[in-house]
């Protein structure tokens, strides 16, 4: 096995994964659109810890296959598909039962017609369709991007953390440096915009935070960074690229219930990562 990262690798990364990201931050800044150039800025930035992970091994001459390219077993790549739309369904669910949003939206509808050149399709069709292509090619896309942040926060940071201090402070501390590394688009471009800052931060926060606990559980049961790459990309197209556009608006308090920044998805990962903080000696190791 390789030996536990050190400080000044762990330091080594997270200096790295700002200065690849940081073009990619001043473009969205410069344009205020973070995920301006047809997407192309936000993709570039994704990719700015998997590069530092890389660089950081390479500079250290730390094993690459450190960082959990296995596979491992199928079952942990079945549940880090499903378990992202379960949090979805049931976090929009609540939103649409106390009524603070409809679903669908007549608008979304519309737009995806155009979109996928379906002008006859009825609305359900439209839901339907657009789900499946989600969850087939449009999964396919979005490990491809997602996969670059998790080479590094999977891949390295969060197992080197945890195999310093343990299951619960090294997933909180990867959690915090996730999340740390957004505010530069949260506060001077346009990610996570839709409420105030006020609002939109603490809600983001608290679902790095809990996505962060619960991606490093299952991490670390599967020895596979890929259970994080899939989960990535689930959370961000079911509710990004599904619920959230496809969420008719009840007023303006539909905005701070939906989307990152909206308090329902947040909860439910709370509660789930509670769940899975209860199962933490599954994973746990002594700390260093």
């Amino acid at each position: 096995m390789p030996e536990m990262p050190s400080k000044r690798q762990i330091f080594l990364f997270l200096g790295l994964t700002c200065l690849t990201t940081a073009p990619f931050w001043a473009l969205g800044i410069a344009t205020g659109d973070s995920a301006g150039g047809r997407g192309a800025y936000a993709v570039g930035s994704m990719w700015g810890p998997g590069i530092a992970a890389l660089l950081t091994c390479w500079i250290t001459g730390r094993p690459i296959a450190s960082l959990g390219w296995t596979w491992g077993r199928w079952r942990w790549q079945i549940v880090s598909y499903l378990w992202p739309l379960a949090v979805c369904v049931v976090a929009y669910g609540l939103v649409y039962a106390v009524g603070l949003g409809g679903f669908p939206n007549p608008a979304t509808v519309a737009s995806l017609r155009t979109t996928l050149a379906w002008p006859n399709a009825s609305t359900w069709t439209i839901v339907v369709g657009w789900f499946a292509l989600l969850a087939s090619t449009g999964f396919v896309r979005g490990v491809a991007s997602s996969l670059g942040e998790e080479i590094g926060w999977r891949g390295f940071l969060s197992p080197a953390l945890h195999a310093r201090y343990g299951f619960t402070r090294g997933a909180l501390l990867t959690g915090v440096a996730w999340a740390v590394w957004h505010f530069p688009i949260i506060f001077f471009s346009n990610y996570a915009s839709a409420t105030p800052l006020w609002f939109a931060v603490p809600c983001f926060v608290v679902e790095v935070l809990s996505l962060a606990v619960i991606m490093a559980w299952v991490r670390q049961r599967s020895g596979s960074l890929w259970t994080g790459a899939i989960a990535h990309a689930g959370i961000n197209l079911w509710n990004q690229a599904y619920f959230a556009p496809l969420t008719t608006p009840h007023g303006d308090v539909t905005a701070y219930a939906i989307d990152e920044s909206g308090v329902a998805l947040p909860l439910v990962l709370f509660v789930l990562a509670v769940f899975v903080w209860t199962r933490r000696k599954d994973v746990d190791v002594a700390t260093a």
